[in-house]
């Protein structure tokens, strides 16, 4: 720990006296913060979701923009506030001045092998503001996440059934992929940008609800980055030949069935063209969050509806209640597959 940082610890312990405690971050770091937090900065758009989750009411602000289509995803409260960015990911930058007047109590930053922590710890460092560090790239570390947030924030019950409910997801989806043979799984390639020619590996964060669904991720490789969006042409993606497309843009979905290029991709062939739900949050990627937990049960759907039947409008209502604590109609869950 640079000696910058350890001084403004001290500084605040001495500060907050009988008021402060020390806790060890899902980074391994001892940290000093307050025993009361009621203001919570989530510096990365999966700590904004988690947060969401966990613990909404503490949320100070978003790293990025509510559009006009997502608002009815959002509790009252979280449409109103302000967007202060973030340290990392997809979003606005941080504007150190503007964290500092909404009275954050605690930052909450993402930990990843990809992540550089010693400029995360610097930048919080410089403006006095402790920051505490979870994991979360993967699904598998949800969990983890969640009921370390809940104890953090004095929400451990919540916490625990939002953690046990994606343990059960994930052994109950894992039952029936783990019983697919890999060459009997459908070939799936996962379509990004306007023109659908950018994709993640099969072994990148990004892509992961894909193999946990048990789909087979056409584009085997290593990612070369945090970010991914990897360029492919479309002559790669005729001999990938998916026999699914799952796509972000819907623009893109909208127009490939008169696109000539990709007249002859299997998948378009076959009208297997998924778009993927993203209010509030994107279901499988992008931000990579908690929503993967219903992306999952959704895709395994589409890839064996006789093994994994899904009643879609329920699941999405109840989850979105649970984790999300909005009610949505059959009109605002119809909307987000339109």
């Amino acid at each position: 720990m640079n000696r910058l940082l350890v001084t403004l610890l001290a500084a605040l312990t001495l500060s907050l006296g009988a008021q402060a405690r020390e806790i060890t971050d899902m980074a391994g770091r001892h940290v000093v913060i307050p025993d009361r937090i009621e203001r919570v900065f989530g510096a990365a758009p999966p700590l904004n979701v988690l947060l969401h989750a966990v613990a909404p009411e503490t949320m100070l602000g978003l790293s990025f923009p509510v559009p006009p289509e997502a608002r009815p995803y959002f509790p009252e409260r979280l449409r109103g506030l302000p967007v202060v960015g973030g340290v990392f990911g997809m979003g606005q930058q941080m504007n150190p001045e503007s964290v500092l007047m909404q009275k954050p109590d605690v930052a909450l930053a993402w930990k990843s092998p990809f992540i550089d922590q010693a400029r995360i710890e610097s930048a919080f460092a410089r403006i006095g503001l402790p920051v505490v560090f979870v994991q979360l790239d993967t699904t598998a570390e949800w969990p983890a996440a969640l009921r370390f947030t809940g104890r953090l924030l004095g929400h451990e019950a919540k916490a625990e059934e939002e953690a046990r409910a994606v343990e059960q997801v994930l052994a109950r989806v894992g039952k029936v992929v783990n019983a697919v043979p890999e060459a009997q799984r459908p070939r799936v390639y996962y379509a990004e940008g306007p023109d659908g020619l950018a994709t993640d590996c099969h072994r990148s964060f990004h892509t992961e609800a894909i193999e946990l669904a048990g789909g087979y991720n056409v584009f085997r490789c290593e990612p070369k980055d945090h970010m991914g969006m990897e360029r492919v042409s479309i002559e790669q993606v005729l001999a990938f030949a998916p026999d699914i497309i799952i796509a972000q843009d819907r623009n893109f979905v909208a127009s490939v069935g008169k696109d000539a290029r990709w007249s002859g991709v299997k998948a378009v062939q076959a009208g297997r063209v998924l778009v993927v739900p993203r209010w509030p949050h994107n279901w499988i990627d992008r931000p990579p969050s908690i929503m993967r937990v219903l992306g999952i049960q959704w895709l395994a759907n589409q890839f064996y509806p006789q093994a994994y039947p899904f009643e879609l409008r329920r699941e999405t209502r109840e989850f979105y209640q649970r984790f999300l604590g909005v009610s949505l109609s059959d009109a605002e869950i119809d909307a987000l597959f339109r």
